[in-house]
């Protein structure tokens, strides 16, 4: 098997749609096990935005437990699209955008990758402007005079200590991400169970201080009835669903490498939805606490903590949110567009250029604002975009399941004139039901009577593109299907 993957590369390597960044991976580099997947999420999960999932939550009106089970079902249910785009990653060896190519094209694969990569740039923008003001905090505390560094002269809207913070820790992302997959690894299995320590130590010493678990919890719900709550638990559910969407598409950039499918499976499965209940219950505890210790509910980390007076804590706490930021922002924001810029022309455009541009877009869109409003983060931001993402995966998920079976020609993913060239390389049938599926999913943000498909965003786009792809493509599947030998697993 590993000669045929050799032969395999070798024979496609002269193609303009491949590079070795992008092409189906060796079987020695499937490194990956249950422990790295597991550690992949953990790094992931444990952001300050999941920190502060369950605030925004409480913010619009649920009490703790609602907040807690909305983020749980989200996870839960956005793990099976997740899983079921893992399967050919590590089937085939391929990252998402080589994947899309069968349902879109070869190169109307470039739509979906674009679309995911946009979502990526924004995040990306979004967690470097969090880890950039923890650096700054810690500057400030080591270094006198830092806060008033530059007076009051601004950069696009920051001050120069934040701007300076902000590439410091932009350029440390680059380095990572420059070192590849494999060094990415090693420093996700490094960084999880430090930055589980890290959090356990908070909520440890947040309890002790204020001897318990302070008011929030013996907070009732704003919702005085059943419709009430189901009227934001829907949109909010959708929101969650949203905040892994991105993943659930690009999930095969991280399973190409797997050992095995159950591996990977396994290791999802106990890395995602527990990670994402527990950091957000700390969330939850520590807010808590600090109703108690300072008279307000704090729901961001990098305010809590810069509230300490001793020293060495201060370093701990901002250490851990350093890590913590960087772990998930390499591996959710950078990889995913680096490969999608990769393959828009793959002989000019590799991994580490691909990561740079998303870099680049990450400072010049400017996202720093999304997270001042819990209503515009999850109501806006998140639903919004899951309005995109849900129809891509409907369509790619369609494709690999129902229409193809599991079976891809591998070959073919890197030519132009295979059998997936379809029309110049573009499948409208695929085009045409992202398209329909998008439109359904957003009607309802501009159109009031319409709001409940809106509220639904994610699920109502991906069944829409679900059913129309696999209904216009079925039929010429079962034809195509009886003339084509299938490419065998590897």
């Amino acid at each position: 098997m590993a000669d045929q993957m050799v032969e395999l590369r070798e024979t496609i390597s002269q193609s303009s749609l491949y590079n070795k960044d992008l092409a189906p991976t060796l079987i020695k580099q499937r490194t990956w096990n249950t422990y790295n997947y597991a550690a992949l999420w953990v790094g992931m999960a444990h952001c300050i935005p999941t920190y502060m999932l369950a605030g925004g939550l409480i913010a619009l009106g649920m009490n703790w437990k609602q907040a807690l089970f909305t983020i749980t079902l989200g996870n839960l249910i956005v793990l099976i699209p997740m899983l079921l785009n893992s399967h050919p990653g590590t089937k085939y060896g391929i990252p998402f955008p080589i994947l899309a190519r069968a349902s879109f094209g070869v190169f109307g694969a470039n739509i979906p990758a674009l679309l995911r990569a946009g979502v990526a740039c924004g995040w990306f923008g979004i967690q470097t402007f969090i880890g950039g003001a923890a650096v700054n905090m810690l500057f400030s505390v080591l270094i006198p005079g830092w806060k008033t560094l530059g007076g009051g002269f601004t950069i696009a809207g920051l001050s120069l200590p934040l701007a300076i913070c902000f590439m410091i820790f932009w350029v440390i992302q680059i380095y990572i991400i420059f070192r590849g997959m494999d060094v990415l690894r090693r420093f996700e299995n490094w960084a999880a169970p430090v930055v589980i320590a890290m959090a356990l130590i908070l909520v440890i010493w947040m309890i002790a201080s204020v001897h318990g678990f302070g008011p929030l919890l013996a907070e009732p719900s704003k919702f005085k009835s059943f419709g009430e709550f189901f009227a934001v638990f829907i949109p909010s559910l959708t929101g969650m669903v949203g905040f892994w969407a991105t993943l659930a598409l690009n999930i095969p950039d991280f399973t190409r490498f797997a050992k095995d499918q159950k591996k990977q499976m396994v290791g999802q499965s106990i890395g995602l939805p527990p990670t994402m209940l527990v950091f957000s219950a700390m969330g939850v505890i520590i807010t808590s606490a600090t109703l108690l210790l300072y008279g307000k509910a704090m729901w961001d980390p990098v305010e809590v903590i810069s509230r300490f007076s001793n020293t060495f804590v201060l370093l701990l706490g901002f250490f851990g949110i350093i890590i913590a930021t960087l772990s998930v922002n390499i591996a959710a924001n950078v990889v995913s567009p680096a490969n999608d810029f990769s393959n828009l022309i793959p002989k000019y455009i590799s991994f580490r250029v691909g990561g740079l541009i998303t870099g680049i877009i990450g400072i010049l869109i400017m996202p720093w604002r999304l997270l001042a409003d819990p209503s515009g983060y999850i109501f806006g931001w998140l639903t919004t975009y899951s309005g995109f993402l849900g129809p891509i995966a409907g369509v790619i998920i369609a494709d690999y399941w129902v229409v193809r079976r599991r079976n891809l020609h591998l070959a073919d993913l890197y030519k132009r004139e295979g059998a997936y060239a379809y029309s110049a390389g573009f499948n409208w049938k695929a085009i045409i039901a992202l398209v329909v599926g998008v439109v359904v999913a957003l009607i309802g943000r501009l159109i009031p009577g319409l709001k409940i498909l809106f509220d639904y965003a994610w699920f109502v786009g991906f069944a829409v593109a679900f059913i129309i792809y696999s209904f216009s493509m079925s039929r010429e599947m079962q034809e195509a299907t009886k003339e084509r030998k299938v490419a065998p697993a590897v």
